[in-house]
């Protein structure tokens, strides 16, 4: 896919929208910071209806360690995403989701201890699909917590699909598991034809 742009280092909404919808998602190579298009095969997705949790992350949220938000401080958490040795995600990806973010088709879940953000993740949101980007944590259990909450918040509102893009060891515990292609988009599909609010 070639990305189009309304300005210079910003990929156009609607173009980026449009790539969600048919399976893709960019991302900036750590090198040369140019942007290049994925649809993996497998995909990854975390079960909304299966999602695990342990007995001492259950105990974290109960004790209410961290106050958790939605949507107060986007930028800030793609930023400390971003805060990595190589990472994917450029100015130009940041100020790409942004303008999604403005427009109401990007969100984040953050959790907060005693004034300061200690970890979040960001995705989008179209129909009844949440495609996750990024996540990062700066105290123990912090971006586990936002996870917990975005599934139970999914859950509540409706939504058929987590997009996790690829799997990891991490997600891999909470019951992210793999499936093909073409099951992902018959899965799109369907929860596209769902409108669903998330905040």
């Amino acid at each position: 896919m070639q990305s189009k742009e309304v300005h210079s280092g910003i990929i156009d909404p609607t173009f980026l929208l449009n790539a969600y919808r048919h399976g893709f998602f960019p991302m900036a190579d750590p090198r040369t910071r140019r942007i290049e298009w994925y649809s993996p095969d497998p995909r990854a997705v975390l079960e909304i209806d299966e999602f695990k949790i342990s007995r001492s992350l259950r105990q974290t949220v109960r004790k209410n360690v961290f106050d958790v938000r939605i949507n107060s401080a986007f930028e800030a958490v793609m930023r400390e995403c971003g805060k990595r040795p190589e990472t994917w995600i450029s100015e130009e990806i940041v100020g790409s989701y942004l303008e999604l973010h403005r427009l109401g088709s990007a969100h984040s879940v953050e959790s907060w201890k005693e004034g300061s953000l200690e970890g979040g993740l960001y995705g989008v949101v179209i129909g009844g699909a949440f495609f996750g980007e990024s996540m990062f944590s700066s105290a123990r259990d912090a971006s586990k917590v936002s996870l917990v909450f975005l599934v139970s918040r999914l859950r509540e509102r409706g939504f058929l699909l987590l997009d996790t893009q690829f799997l990891t060891p991490h997600l891999a515990r909470f019951g992210a598991k793999e499936i093909s292609r073409h099951e992902y988009l018959k899965r799109l599909e369907k929860a596209l034809e769902f409108e669903c609010k998330f905040d």
